[in-house]
């Protein structure tokens, strides 16, 4: 007999850099019954200090997910995928990578520095929000996260 999983809020740490993006992102995410709890950072260097909890950050929670761009400034996404995956205490964290890239160096690149997915950002905006709504209910209703006791 399987065992259902318990729901228990999440918190998804969004690096990326177009507001846009992260709007359509926070109403994906609010129109679910999922409870979780939406962190956004811009880049690279913001994401790392949030991890790390520097600075204005020292009070951050550690996130269950992170949904990565690959595409900003100061430092991109695969750099900073490099540096988490580096990292003893951060790599285990599942990282997605939701980016408007389908070039197949980013997806291998991505693979490469062990990234857990590689998604491609839709242009239409109803097929966006419905991917940003198929990775939350993947990643918080099927995947057991670290930390759940598994």
């Amino acid at each position: 007999m399987a065992t259902s999983k318990v729901l228990r809020p999440i918190d998804i740490l969004l690096v990326e850099d177009n507001p846009g993006d992260v709007r359509l992102t926070q109403e994906a995410l609010r129109n679910g019954k999922v409870l979780n709890r939406l962190f956004v950072v811009s880049d690279g260097v913001e994401a790392l200090e949030f991890l790390r909890r520097e600075g204005k950050y020292a009070d951050a929670p550690r996130p269950d997910l992170i949904l990565l761009d690959l595409n900003m400034p100061r430092m991109d996404g695969r750099e900073c995928l490099a540096i988490l995956k580096a990292d003893p205490d951060l790599r285990r964290i599942p990282v997605v990578i939701l980016t408007t890239s389908e070039a197949e160096q980013d997806i291998l690149r991505s693979y490469d520095l062990h990234a857990n997915c590689y998604i491609s950002k839709p242009v239409d905006l109803e097929q966006f929000i419905k991917v940003v709504k198929q990775i939350r209910e993947f990643w918080v209703s099927i995947v057991h996260l670290p930390g759940e006791g598994v």
